[in-house]
């Protein structure tokens, strides 16, 4: 092979070379240039905040079990009552003459069992009179019959004896009958029906206390809905009233994925009210949902915040977490890009920078902690992240 030939794959090879350098570079065939920065172990601190409107720790609807006219309604907007506190009275004329009627179905009851009862007690004699009266025919007809063996009664002596203690036999099983009847007449009238009259007596009674309804909670009437002369009804869509706790109120929000291993129920948050400018208030976590939200990975979080008196609900305001992750990888914030949900940074060395898919934590304004991926000392880039690729050549300012 001549000169030539030997020098066309080395040509080529410089040719693919120079395409390549132009490539990973700039226009003019130089390397593009970045600044680096090394990633360092240390302790990140950041400030979250959650803000929202403060909502009532507790509201109550208050509702009717009851159908039936308004005769007051005790509390308006504003007012504030307490728990069991009488709030809207229900006419009860009709549950009245029902009571009355039901009431009145009771002494029929018991008048029915008490004569029951005196017709099981005359029952229960009449066996007793008829079993006396079986002993001594039983007994005559045993004399009658020894006497008829011996010859010395006669045997139509002997039938009327057995006749006797037929008859008396029957007189006895009518009357143990006629007792098992009276026994169950009184047991039912006593029992299951004096029973029935007495609940049905009861039940008028529960929907006579339902008349007066009460708040179930202590707060501030938010809403009214009825007014006297209006008929309230179990199945009304709207309740009478809306009772408010507004003794404590609640901040909800949610927070990044990455706080969540850092607030714990029962922790302490400075809250800062817009309308009360300068003033500071002190929450506490009560609830970190273990869900994510449905905006994708953020966490709801609830603040309870006790009121003072000046707090109101509807008013917006902010919670402003200070929190320190463990020790651990940081970098600048600038070195990290995310694309298709994927955090990544470009690891340089030798001029060479190499994609590193990591997995972030904590992340204040200028930096983040780097959970996994990366190791403390490396160097990765801060400047034209946005362009670089893997495997680019670049030179190190």
């Amino acid at each position: 092979m001549g000169r030539w030939g030997k020098r066309v794959p080395a040509l080529m090879l410089a040719a693919l070379l120079a395409l390549g350098a132009a490539a990973c570079g700039t226009e003019s065939g130089q390397r593009l240039t970045v600044k680096t920065a090394a990633a360092a172990t240390g302790k990140l601190a950041a400030t979250i905040e959650i803000s929202g409107a403060l909502a009532p720790a507790q509201t109550a609807n208050v509702v009717s079990k009851l159908a039936g006219q308004v005769l007051a309604v005790k509390a308006g907007v504003g007012d504030r009552v307490k728990a069991g506190q009488v709030l809207v009275e229900i006419d009860t004329k009709e549950l009245q003459a029902q009571l009355e009627q039901a009431e009145a179905a009771v002494r029929s009851v018991e008048d029915q069992a008490e004569q029951a009862r005196i017709g099981m007690e005359a029952a229960q004699v009449a066996v007793a009179n008829a079993g006396v009266a079986l002993d001594a025919a039983r007994k005559y007809y045993d004399r009658i019959k020894s006497l008829a063996d011996a010859g010395a009664a006669s045997q139509s002596q002997l039938d009327d004896a057995r006749t006797r203690l037929d008859q008396a036999q029957n007189g006895y099983e009518a009357a143990r009958k006629q007792y098992e009847v009276a026994r169950k007449q009184y047991e039912t009238a006593s029992g299951s029906g004096l029973a029935q009259a007495r609940a049905a007596v009861n039940a008028v009674k529960v929907n006579m206390s339902n008349a007066c309804i009460v708040s179930p909670i202590t707060g501030v009437v938010t809403n009214r809905n009825i007014n006297p002369g209006e008929m309230a009804a179990p199945t009304s869509s709207l309740p009478l009233l809306i009772i408010a706790d507004i003794s404590t109120l609640k901040l909800q929000g949610t927070v990044d994925q990455e706080a969540v291993p850092l607030l714990a129920v029962g922790q302490k948050v400075t809250v800062a009210v817009d309308a009360l400018a300068g003033r500071e208030f002190t929450g506490t976590v009560t609830q970190v949902g273990p869900v994510a939200a449905a905006t994708g990975q953020r966490f709801p979080v609830e603040i309870t915040i006790p009121n003072p008196g000046e707090l109101k609900a509807g008013m917006t305001a902010r919670a402003i977490f200070k929190l320190t992750a463990p020790e651990g990888v940081i970098v600048l914030r600038a070195a990290v890009r995310t694309d298709n949900g994927e955090d990544y940074v470009f690891v340089v060395k030798n001029g060479v920078v190499e994609r590193r898919q990591v997995t972030l934590g904590l992340k204040n304004e200028e930096q983040v902690l780097v959970l996994k991926g990366l190791q403390a000392g490396e160097e990765v880039a801060v400047t034209n992240v946005g362009v670089l690729q893997d495997g680019m050549a670049v030179s190190v300012e």
